[in-house]
């Protein structure tokens, strides 16, 4: 449909919300709206909390179930035809964090809880799912009930492995997937822009400002890349614009296409221990104008051996040394979690060594939210050492659980409210509660 619409008085309180809810990172030249517009992730369109999670999807029959089975350690079905997957199945899957495994080594605490990054199966999507085809509106509400994605691509040739389309072009795969998605979101973007036409007919005169003119310049980029196969997350968008998004496009007519994107390329066990295949250039070309992403090459038959021998340590690290390679699926929860702009800070101490999820731009308090509220509402300061630091004074004399070496150097400090926290940052929280009667907690 034409363009025609209202900017509704919602969207500049967005945009001050925005602005107050995260560090703004420092100017450079082109502006404060052009640094904003450049960050990813999560950061820009998706929902600003710590239990954001990523769905693992594509078409029928490419490995989704089985690595998300390798990823959790489920037992979800995962069998030879399509639309095994009906129902999402919901688990998570351990971050993995050298630096939790040096606190651990050094406290020995007998409570050691790593990060996790959620993760849900998602059932397979077909040519035409926009339309209602195969399992399609199942799978693209699920999709957009997510943070981010996965895509999992079978790039092997395997004729007892039934392919949706009956051969194998791992391009036109992600042509399908990519043009569903975009599909879809015609579908929200030209719902949204029909309730903001009524808008415009209570209230004519909105036509006459400049927030009108930037609504439509960046409703029609919008509609631009979607009829072009362009998902939104990928290309380049002002703080501006990305405020006017949120606001606009948002509920049941989010936009899929905003999440990240990490492509995961199921290859066979040879072509993986060799590194090479026939198909990797291609589709590295595809991404690259679809407006890029992570690729991570991985193979759920290499992966499935490896697992196989889980419990013999000696087994295990032989089999890596004969295949001249290691497993893929720490980078592949690695990814996710950046993906979607969560980091980890840590609590330390001999009852527990604890990796605490937040997502990135927020401040102290937010983050002693997430161990229990009161430690937000009473917030009194956090002290704090960078990880840096830590390791470089702590863990390199000796390995002796405390602060001692750390705080004879001036490196453990007091932060405030404003405070950001920064990956890897060791916390102690101190605050102070009333109870209804008014005593102190």
């Amino acid at each position: 449909i034409g363009i025609s619409t209202s900017l509704s008085p919602r969207y500049a309180r967005v945009e001050t919300v925005q602005h107050k809810s995260r560090a703004m990172p420092p100017k450079k030249k082109g502006g404060a709206d052009a640094d904003a517009g450049a960050l990813k992730g999560a950061a820009r369109f998706a929902r600003t909390k710590n239990t954001l999670q990523m769905g693992l999807c594509g078409l029928p029959n490419v490995g989704k179930s089985s690595l998300f089975n390798l990823l959790t350690k489920q037992q979800v079905a995962a069998e030879n035809f399509p639309f095994c997957t009906i129902k999402p199945s919901l688990s998570r899957v351990q971050v993995p964090d050298e630096r939790f495994d040096k606190l651990c080594a050094m406290w020995k605490s007998p409570s050691q809880i790593p990060a996790w990054l959620n993760v849900t199966d998602i059932a397979g999507l077909v040519k035409g799912a926009s339309e209602g085809a195969g399992l399609g509106n199942d799978f693209l509400s699920n999709i957009q009930a997510m943070d981010g994605l996965f895509h999992v691509v079978r790039a092997f040739d395997n004729d007892e492995i039934v392919h949706v389309d009956d051969s194998i072009d791992p391009v036109r795969d992600l042509e399908t997937i990519m043009s569903e998605l975009c599909l879809k979101d015609l579908v929200f973007f030209n719902k949204a822009m029909e309730n903001e036409e009524q808008v415009l007919r209570k209230n004519p005169k909105h036509k006459q400002t400049k927030e009108y003119e930037q609504f439509v310049s960046t409703m029609k980029k919008v509609e631009e890349h979607l009829k072009a196969n362009r998902g939104i997350y990928s290309q380049e968008w002002t703080a501006l614009e990305v405020a006017i998004i949120k606001d606009k496009l948002v509920g049941a007519y989010s936009l899929i296409t905003t999440k990240p994107i990490v492509y995961l390329i199921n290859l066979n066990a040879a072509d993986y221990k060799r590194k090479k295949n026939k198909y990797l250039m291609k589709i590295k070309q595809w991404i690259d104008t679809h407006g890029g992403g992570q690729m991570i090459p991985f193979s759920v038959e290499f992966e499935e051996a490896y697992a196989a021998l889980e419990g013999d340590e000696a087994a295990q690290k032989a089999f890596l040394e004969e295949a001249g390679c290691k497993s893929a699926l720490p980078k592949i929860a690695k990814s996710g979690y950046q993906e979607l702009c969560l980091a980890s800070y840590f609590t330390a101490g001999e009852p527990e060594v604890r990796a605490w999820t937040f997502q990135q731009g927020f401040t102290a308090p937010q983050c002693a939210g997430i161990i229990h509220t009161d430690f937000e509402r009473g917030f009194i300061k956090a002290e704090t050492v960078a990880w840096d630091d830590f390791e470089k004074l702590q863990i390199a004399d000796g390995n002796k659980p405390g602060m001692d070496k750390v705080k004879a150097a001036g490196k453990y400090r007091q932060e405030g409210k404003g405070y950001i926290v920064q990956s890897g940052d060791i916390i102690h929280f101190q605050f102070n509660v009333s109870d209804k009667g008014g005593k102190k907690k």
